[in-house]
């Protein structure tokens, strides 16, 4: 039986296909992070008592919820704000960790908590937000010509001035070739 999808001969032969790091990685850390959060919650309530454990955790609920509200109310500002002017949102950065610092905290757990506090500090923020940056920009570059990568950075051409041009691409496959005949131009 046949299922149409190619496979290598050398998969067919030993039965099982590679697994990336991170396929391997991601379930034994969630798994580690659990058990870690787990067992810290019960460290916390044998030194106390559950009552205090579960105003810990509300705590982190209600704090979590308060800091997403004011981070998508600050975007909301932001967005506002470009609109007015005319122009696109200003990339002051933060946001994005703003609401990653308000999920952690608002997910029970008090490893989550300390995380999320952390994530609150803008120095922190500073240096995640580098650290993101090279690990993308070092990703998209090893990506080869052609591939996702490649895409991304000609979506971020910008002219001398600052300004971003908005363009389209149109890629024929031979000269000569045109858009098949019932199908709707790109642009009107």
């Amino acid at each position: 039986m046949t299922t149409g999808a190619p496979t290598s001969s050398s998969s067919r032969l030993s039965g099982r296909t590679r697994r990336s790091r991170l396929r391997t990685a991601l379930p034994l850390g969630i798994a580690a992070w659990l058990v870690l959060e787990i067992w810290l919650l019960t460290v916390v309530a044998g030194a106390s008592n559950g009552f205090v454990v579960f105003l810990l955790l509300l705590a982190g609920v209600v704090a979590g919820a308060a800091v997403v509200k004011r981070a998508g109310r600050r975007a909301f500002q932001n967005l506002n704000e470009a609109l007015q002017r005319g122009g696109s949102p200003a990339q002051r950065g933060g946001n994005g960790f703003l609401m990653l610092a308000g999920l952690l905290l608002m997910i029970p757990g008090l490893l989550s908590d300390a995380v999320g506090l952390l994530l609150l500090l803008p120095p922190v923020q500073k240096a995640v937000g580098r650290y993101t940056e090279r690990t993308v920009d070092r990703t998209l570059r090893a990506a080869g010509a052609g591939g996702f990568g490649d895409v991304l950075q000609q979506a971020r051409i910008h002219r001398p001035d600052g300004k971003v041009v908005q363009g389209e691409v149109i890629q024929h496959d031979e000269p000569g070739d045109t858009p098949q005949e019932g199908r709707p131009p790109l642009t009107r």
